[in-house]
């Protein structure tokens, strides 16, 4: 019996593995992972490990112990050379690993700037890994200066910490307002003045030209026409699904690796999930890039390797820390033509609520877990509130999901 090999030691590895073995499946797993470090969570890494708040163990997933516990072969610091999917092996570092079902939870790589405009000179970080934490944490002393490029959740985050710890903090955003591309400008507007209250030089509609320096950065040529001194840069710019396995091992690809509802590829012995998988949902295909998109994925491509043909139907939840706000967010908001905001009775509190003329899409709450929680649990029942019941602030949350 060959078993299951899974690529990938992140969140959706570490998930889909466990999920197995408390199925009962009783085969072989093996687990590799391209980082020296067992699974471990990464929404930390620029919040409170960033911070100095958390252990590196901490950041553990589970014990280290518990792999051999489980009898999975965890694999660290190994990289996947090839994949073939016609004698279903895999070659890693000289060794030929044979397969009954292969899961490819290889997530996803930052996008980092171009050399040609100095990407690639010292000091210049992106956040994605242990190692780039690791990198970049000697810098991030009070009184240092850190220019931060992107707008995104990683960004702001990254800007939240630094302002804490005492950096000068300037942060450019290329697009007209920062949250552009996941966030009514309602939310953006809030976090803007978060920021800005929290000392942070915030830049909306503002590239950069160049960053300057000989081997390492010094400073950055900005698109507004000035030139600001730097002692490291923090890009958060995106990132894209890993599928050069996939890709060279002809898989079909859409916007990651194309798997279908129940989590397989084009090959029906492969399968995918968490950030580098695409999916069917309600019509359009989407890929998500969230710890619950992982987990819950995972767990259910390890139902159906056994069997279960469960079809994968979230809906979506994410979060971010910034200085003292939490924001929670319940569904997507793709597509979405009214903003309704409410208030949530106390200072900083509040929550907008998404919707596509009638219909309930998603909601951002700051603060306001009450709203966040009611707002998941319309959007799994599949009620929408009208809109107009929703902005009165005197109607009860609550018996809106009682209705």
């Amino acid at each position: 019996m060959a078993g299951i090999v899974v690529i990938g030691g992140g969140q959706a590895g570490a998930a889909l593995t466990a999920k197995l073995r408390a199925l009962g499946y009783g085969g072989p797993i093996t687990l590799i992972g391209e980082e020296p470090a067992p699974p471990y969570q990464r929404p930390p890494l620029s919040k409170k490990y960033l911070l100095g708040e958390l252990g590196k163990e901490r950041l553990f997933l589970r014990p280290e112990s518990f792999y051999a516990e489980q009898e999975i072969a965890l694999y660290t610091g190994a990289r996947v050379e090839a994949i073939d999917p016609a004698a279903k092996t895999v070659a890693l570092g000289g060794e030929t690993l044979p397969y009954d079902h292969l899961c490819l939870t290889t997530g996803s790589t930052p996008l980092r700037l171009p050399a040609a405009i100095g990407g690639d000179l010292q000091g210049v970080h992106v956040v994605r890994t242990l190692a780039d934490i690791d990198a970049m944490a000697p810098a991030m002393a009070a009184g240092a200066r850190v220019l931060i490029v992107g707008g995104g959740y990683i960004g702001l985050e990254a800007a939240a910490v630094a302002a804490q710890k005492g950096l000068t903090v300037t942060l450019v955003e290329q697009a007209q307002r920062i949250l552009q591309r996941v966030a009514a400008p309602e939310t953006s507007a809030y976090f803007r003045q978060a920021h800005r209250a929290g000392g942070v030089d915030l830049r909306e509609g503002c590239g950069v030209i160049r960053l300057l320096g000989e081997r390492t950065v010094t400073g950055a040529e900005l698109a507004d026409g000035t030139t600001i001194e730097a002692d490291l840069v923090i890009v958060g710019i995106g990132i894209r699904p890993a599928t050069a396995l996939a890709e060279a091992a002809g898989l079909a690809l859409e916007n990651g690796i194309a798997v279908d509802a129940f989590g397989q590829t084009s090959d029906p012995a492969i399968w995918a999930a968490g950030d580098c998988a695409s999916f069917p949902w309600r019509g359009a295909r989407i890929r998500l890039e969230s710890v619950q998109n992982a987990i819950d994925q995972a767990e259910c491509v390890a139902e159906n390797i056994l069997g279960a043909k469960n079809t994968y139907d979230p809906v979506p939840w994410f979060w971010s820390d910034q200085f003292d706000i939490k924001l929670q967010i319940a569904g997507l908001n793709t597509g979405f033509t009214d903003v309704i905001v409410r208030d949530g009775g106390r200072p900083g509190s509040v929550s907008h609520w998404y919707y596509r003329g009638a219909k309930l899409l998603a909601v951002d709450a700051m603060n306001d877990p009450r709203a966040y929680m009611i707002g998941k649990r319309l959007l799994e029942a599949g009620k929408s509130p009208a809109p107009g019941t929703v902005a009165d602030p005197g109607q009860d949350l609550k018996a809106l999901a009682a209705a």
